[in-house]
């Protein structure tokens, strides 16, 4: 256990969140993802677990340490409801408001069709699978810069 660092943040994705680098993107899903299967085509190339939390738990954690792009007009994606692209099923308005808690500030959010998610999420540096049971938790992170 180390000073100020949230318990829910393991010394695995503290190394994937010190390697990343500006632009780099993290996916952060829950438990109907096909994470082990997409998380083979990453940059780091296996998948990080983060058992026993829900998407915003993980995504307080992992904010607590990582700065969102500010570069960027959408530094958040998510998937889209299938059949019914302007959806808002609840974890979008939780993921919302823990971003905006995150970051001081509103964060806008984007969005793909399902293969279009899956495509980026291959491209991404890597994959988180939370416990959450969704549906439709997939969201993509692109990491930022401190700015002191």
């Amino acid at each position: 256990m180390l000073k100020t660092l949230d318990p829910v943040l393991s010394a695995e994705l503290l190394y994937v969140l010190m390697l990343m680098g500006h632009g780099d993107d993290l996916v952060v899903c829950d438990v109907n993802h096909p994470a082990v299967t997409i998380a083979k085509h990453t940059t780091y190339g296996k998948l990080i677990d983060m058992p026993g939390c829900d998407i915003p738990r993980a995504l307080k954690a992992i904010l607590s340490l990582m700065p969102l792009d500010t570069f960027v007009p959408e530094p958040v994606m998510r998937m889209r409801v299938v059949g019914d692209p302007d959806a808002e099923v609840p974890i979008f308005a939780k993921v919302r408001a823990t971003l905006a808690a995150g970051e001081g500030r509103d964060v806008a959010m984007g969005a793909y069709d399902r293969f279009d998610f899956y495509a980026a999420a291959r491209k991404s540096f890597a994959i988180v699978r939370t416990s959450d049971p969704g549906p439709y938790g997939c969201f993509i992170l692109r990491k930022g810069v401190i700015t002191l």
